[in-house]
């Protein structure tokens, strides 16, 4: 026998079901959701005020001749900032071989291997020295590696002290995306590496390294911004240098190089309009190698996801 059901009442009234445009927790939620809105975009207006302000100052002196020749002299037209921009690489990328790898293993010890105690005073001590300002790892920098170099006879102001400094600067920004990235890899991912019979080393190696890599390269291109954009640890390190950078002999590597960063702070404090006007092409140049950076990696970690 088939079950009988109640008959619907065709005079249900609907009304309820609607949305009440005026009670008090949709006006609240309204509300709420307008004031995130407005605080997000007050957020972002200063990033596009500085990129809008920057183009405009310096669009109008970008040249192909930026790129390839040296600093003018005052109140001479033309040149450029060739010999900043390669130096900038040059201590970048010395900052990026001693902070990225220090960086990474420190973090590896601190999520697989270390006990709590120590982790705690390591992550603290990380946490203090992303807080240091940059100007005192200039003057570390100055006292353990520029007065050395001069004691050994190896020169004094180099790129290779501006790259220690830089490194000072990114490694705590390496120590902690990475540690926290690390800690978002389930357990249950370790335990089964292990429990396929994996090492220790194998299972950081070959399992949890690869699933924290986004957040790894996102980590290290935030610490690549910060160490491209300081000056006070080039004025104590590196100085600065008209002339283009020499790799041989191997005491010319020991010299002043220049720097897009001192560039603009040297060309900045000057009354010649020339100059000024390369201070603003390369403040450009600098705020677009970081934005590039960011976006190339977005896309290369978002691909890896």
């Amino acid at each position: 026998m088939a079950p009988s059901y109640p008959e619907q009442n065709s005079s249900f009234d609907s009304s309820g079901l609607l949305r009440a445009n005026f009670s008090p927790r949709t006006l609240f939620n309204n509300i709420m959701t307008g004031v995130a809105f407005i605080l997000a975009a007050m957020a972002v207006i200063p990033l596009f005020a500085v990129l809008i302000y920057v183009t405009f100052q310096g669009i109008t002196s970008i040249s192909p001749s930026v790129f390839i020749e040296l600093p003018p002299p005052p109140m001479v037209e033309g040149g450029g900032f060739g010999n900043a921009i390669l130096g900038t690489i040059i201590m970048v990328g010395i900052a990026a071989l001693i902070s990225v790898p220090f960086g990474v293993m420190a973090s590896i010890y601190l999520t697989e291997f270390s006990g709590g105690k120590i982790s705690r005073w390591v992550r603290f001590s990380t946490n203090i020295l992303s807080g240091v300002p940059s100007i005192i790892a200039g003057v570390f920098a100055y006292a353990a590696v520029v007065l050395t170099f001069t004691a050994l006879g190896w020169g004094s102001y180099s790129p290779i002290a501006g790259g220690i400094a830089l490194a000072v600067l990114m490694l705590p920004i390496i120590v902690r995306t990475t540690d926290e990235a690390l800690q978002l890899v389930p357990k249950d991912v370790r335990q089964a590496a292990l429990g396929l019979g994996a090492t220790k080393f194998q299972m950081v190696w070959g399992v949890v390294l690869p699933a924290a890599v986004p957040a790894i390269v996102t980590g290290t291109t935030l610490g690549v911004a910060r160490a491209a954009g300081e000056t006070a640890p080039l004025l104590f390190t590196a100085l600065f240098s008209q002339f283009w950078p020499q790799f041989w002999p191997p005491d010319a590597f020991l010299q002043p190089t220049a720097s897009l960063a001192v560039l603009v702070y040297n060309f900045a404090i000057v009354p010649f309009q020339n100059q000024q006007e390369l201070a603003w092409a390369a403040s450009l140049i600098l705020v677009l190698l970081v934005l590039i950076t960011s976006i190339i990696t977005r896309y290369v970690t978002s691909r890896k996801a």
